[in-house]
């Protein structure tokens, strides 16, 4: 009934791929317009002299996501994709000396907190018991389902995870949440870190963001073998498999809109005629470019926009066996740091530095023996009027010192090749307006609630995907919102036949 039905989707990133997927399983005819040369969107890879570095995200956690999109596809996942657990999450390193292994182990996590900072067990039993409860209330809710359907609202389970959420998780901030739940200043601040995970302020965000150490602590991280932009080239060939037609190096110029219906796509100056048409791209770029919609692109930046980052990508010509594949070295004062980057719009003199070593999991393969791949990584303000090359040479100079002192030693003669990003060729790559990776910050309450939904209310047949709608940004919200987006498509097709 459905088999001549087609759907354009713009964008393949992650979850263009992954929507490109399920539509292929519910028999549509799927068509992805991707401008750059290559599928993947933020997850990319940069080669040069021997070294490999993932150029996006970083972190894999829930791999159930993945596994869900080859059970679908009735293929067997070993034949594309593996991965691995990984022992500690990340790596802690503090100003005042503390060193702390965060185990993505909830039992050897708790220990390891004890014998560093002194915050009782039973803290963290209580914060990881919540979390996983939060999880699977409201987030599996928010995870699974459009919050802006009405059938959603009514669902019995929804309306129970509803009322089992705790005030204090919408109207405390994370920081609030966790200065009450820690007593010991080191943890609150580990706990903090992740705000960061969706590009927010830690002191603004809503605790409900506490639901993120449940999938690290409680289920556990892992490694993609590859790195992880084998997740891309996995789902990329599932997709073709499944009968998906990429379009590379073919931007869409504009979403063609007749009678508030979407009906196609022009791509070099030529009408491509849909049933559906999905963005995949940033939210404001589809408003402001493709629809040509100046008053709901400006509507998008009341929201406040997430953080951004500069990059390093360095190659190391020593090996650092303090170092683990995720590493995290603090700032002293990280209200402050949060100050600077959201409320004052500038460069910190002491970030939080972010570095993942992929070597470290795979020797050899992503640095030359007795080397190691750096992907260093701190937080900015999103771009507006910076000098971003300049902002790159202090921002270095502010790095170096910190782990200098951090590491009691001197890295820069290690280093042997660089590259760099920053906001802007962040926005040039992948179309993220002024660099902001996750397009809102949810520095307010209700921001998780307030996302873009991943269909359009005035216009018939158009849909949204990706990190800057409903449910959000990372790599696990991007599938599920692939998820959401195509059971909304399920259900719309029954009308689409009574429209022809």
């Amino acid at each position: 009934m459905h088999q001549n039905l087609k759907a354009f989707i713009i964008g393949s990133g992650i979850a263009g791929i992954a929507s490109a997927i399920r539509l292929a399983v519910q028999g549509l005819r799927v068509t992805v317009f991707e401008k750059n040369s290559i599928a993947g969107g933020k997850i990319d890879l940069i080669e040069k002299a021997n070294y490999c570095f993932d150029s996006g995200p970083t972190l894999f956690t829930h791999p159930q996501y993945i596994e869900d999109l080859f059970a679908l596809t009735n293929e067997k996942i070993e034949n594309y994709f593996s991965y691995k657990p990984v022992e500690i999450a990340c790596k802690y390193f503090y100003e005042d000396g503390t060193v702390i292994n965060a185990y993505a182990n909830a039992e050897k996590l708790k220990n390891e907190l004890e014998e560093k900072t002194g915050e009782p067990k039973e803290n963290i039993r209580r914060y990881l018991k919540s979390s996983e409860k939060a999880y699977n209330n409201i987030g599996n809710i928010f995870l699974n389902y459009s919050l802006h359907k009405r059938k959603t609202v009514r669902r019995v389970a929804v309306l129970k995870a509803l009322i089992s959420i705790k005030p204090s998780l919408i109207f405390s901030s994370l920081n609030e949440l966790n200065t009450r739940s820690f007593s010991k200043p080191q943890t609150i601040q580990l706990f903090n870190r992740y705000a960061t995970y969706n590009g927010s302020n830690p002191y603004k965000a809503p605790a409900m963001l506490s639901v993120i150490p449940h999938l690290e602590y409680n289920e556990g991280i892992f490694y993609p073998q590859g790195g992880m932009i084998s997740i891309i080239h996995s789902l990329y060939r599932l997709a073709v498999k499944m009968g998906v037609i990429f379009q590379f190096n073919s931007p869409v110029q504009y979403i063609i809109v007749h009678e508030q219906m979407a009906i196609g796509i022009v791509v070099n100056d030529e009408n491509h005629f849909s049933d559906a048409v999905i963005s995949n791209g940033d939210l404001y770029f589809t408003y402001k470019q493709l629809l040509q919609d100046e008053k709901k692109a400006q509507k998008i930046l009341k929201q406040e926009r997430s953080s951004s980052a500069i990059i390093f990508y360095w190659g190391m010509k020593k090996e650092f066996p303090q170092l683990q594949l995720h590493n995290i070295f603090f700032s002293k004062n990280y209200k402050e740091e949060f100050d600077f980057i959201f409320k004052r719009r500038q460069l910190y003199h002491d970030p939080t530095v972010y570095i993942n070593i992929t070597s470290k999991q795979e020797p050899s393969v992503h640095a030359p023996l007795q080397k190691e791949n750096w992907f260093v990584m701190i937080n900015v303000p999103s771009s507006s009027t910076q000098n971003w090359n300049e902002l790159k040479r202090i921002a270095k100079q502010n790095i170096i010192k910190k782990l200098n002192r951090l590491l009691q030693t001197d890295i820069e003669p290690f280093i042997e090749i660089e590259e760099t990003a920053d906001p802007l060729t962040i926005e040039a790559n992948t179309s993220s307006y002024m660099g902001a990776i996750y397009g809102a910050s949810s520095n307010t309450r209700l921001a998780a609630f307030l996302r873009h939904p991943n269909f359009s209310r005035s216009i018939k047949r158009l849909y949204f995907t990706g990190g800057s709608v409903h449910p959000g940004g990372g790599v696990p919200l991007c599938l599920q919102s692939a998820k959401i987006v195509c059971d909304i498509i399920g259900e719309d097709k029954k009308k689409w036949q009574k429209e022809h």
